[in-house]
């Protein structure tokens, strides 16, 4: 077989050896171990898991500005309990359709985490704070959470980013700070605490099910994770109806309806796949545009006026990205 038949033929060297019948040298052929090819698949996976990441933070950046839409007809409690009683729906009918099994014992702490983190602490939090907080704001300072998120990333996986990693990592969320401060004139209140709290809870929840997607399917972590606070979220959805306004108009309907199924399960599910495919710092990373693609939407959909100060943050944060995303480790 020629050698260029298959890249894993066996290529050969001619070597000289003294002749032990006196005869001189002579000549004989050695095999030799071929140089480890090249492995596009390798490159093409991380290329498709940041794909899948970034859908999904195209799908969180939608968040806020349904959270604000849900609001206007709902109360607090009342949203953040539907969406996820609607999502668990969603997700609980995938789980007996295809008849996935149950997640093995080890697995179900990092799932308690996810729907403590992500189905009920982030959604809860974010949500009573836009109760006083423009979503432009909100953005802003949930703009850390790629930071919190490597961070988490580092101490529960054992990975360590590279020195070039974190000095991205930091300089961007530099830039988001800076920013929030300079929109909110350097005076933190009560919306900003929330906000804060939730970008401890929502990273500890990214990094348990960017982990479990190394050992399910993205869509079953977040799946269980529905299912598991399904009696809560359930309990709790009937005791926000019966005493908070409730108010059905186009926007508090579309706005949950795109919380439950958008952001809290479509979302997700692209975006533990792509952690699990590129890994769980870069794809926090990632994260940093999404500030930005908010403030997008909250002019377009909730006529908010953009700060002049955010062309100049979206290319910095760009930046950074895209050094985070070319480091190694």
């Amino acid at each position: 077989m020629r050698a260029n038949d298959s890249a894993t033929a066996t290529a050969t060297i001619a070597v000289s050896t003294p002749d032990p019948a006196g005869q001189g040298t002579r000549t004989t052929a050695r095999p030799q171990t071929p140089a480890p090819a090249a492995t596009p698949a390798r490159g093409a996976l991380a290329g498709r898991g940041a794909l899948l990441a970034v859908l999904g933070v195209a799908a969180f950046s939608l968040t806020f500005p349904g959270t604000a839409w849900a609001l206007e007809g709902m109360g607090p409690w009342t949203v953040v309990m539907l969406r996820s009683v609607l999502a668990a729906v969603v997700a609980g009918g995938a789980l007996a359709v295809f008849r996935v099994r149950l997640p093995e014992r080890r697995h179900w702490a990092g799932i308690a985490v996810v729907a403590g983190g992500v189905v009920l602490g982030f959604p809860l939090l974010t949500t009573l704070a836009l109760e006083t907080s423009t979503t432009s704001h909100a953005a802003v300072v949930v703009g850390l959470l790629p930071l919190t998120t490597a961070a988490c990333s580092a101490v529960r996986t054992g990975v360590r980013p590279s020195r070039t990693f974190w000095i991205a990592s930091l300089v961007g969320a530099a830039v988001v700070i800076g920013f929030a401060v300079q929109q909110s004139g350097g005076a933190p209140g009560r919306s900003d605490l929330l906000l804060f709290a939730a970008l401890l809870v929502c990273a500890a929840g990214y990094t348990e099910g960017g982990r479990l997607a190394r050992h399910m399917p993205g869509w079953q972590v977040i799946g269980w994770a529905l299912v598991l606070v399904l009696p809560v979220t359930v309990a709790g959805a009937a005791l926000a109806l019966s005493t908070e306004p409730l108010q059905l108009t186009v926007h508090s309907v579309g706005g949950l309806l795109w919380l439950a199924f958008g952001s809290q399960f479509l979302g997700l599910v692209v975006w533990y796949r792509g952690m699990a495919a590129i890994g769980i710092h870069k794809a926090s990373q990632l994260q940093l545009a999404q500030p930005l693609l908010t403030l997008v939407w909250s002019v377009l959909l909730l006529g908010e006026r953009l700060p002049p100060a955010a062309p100049a943050a979206a290319l910095a944060v760009l930046a950074c990205i895209a050094v985070t995303q070319r480091t190694r480790g």
